[in-house]
């Protein structure tokens, strides 16, 4: 039942961080708000592997939590230096 409500309460975190993501007043708050979604979908995963007692969902969990860094720190590399405007 804990891992339910823990779940039930990502899934909630992660719509009003989407709110927070198409609100938001600069590029940087929007991919703030990126990297929070993508921290909590690796917990998500995390959490339901261990409801499910399925210990490649893990696997999966880590993999997802490693390209979601990369991704962040591709996409703040390329804004820091220009972007689209050089």
């Amino acid at each position: 039942m804990f891992l339910i409500i823990t779940m039930v309460v990502l899934i909630l975190a992660m719509f009003l961080i989407l709110l927070k993501m198409v609100k938001g007043p600069t590029l940087w708050d929007r991919l703030m708000c990126l990297n929070l979604i993508s921290a909590n979908v690796t917990l998500l995963i995390t959490v339901y592997a261990i409801y499910e007692k399925n210990p490649m969902l893990l696997d999966i969990a880590i993999s997802y939590g490693i390209i979601g860094f990369l991704t962040i720190t591709l996409i703040s590399r390329f804004l820091i230096r220009g972007g689209r405007q050089k």
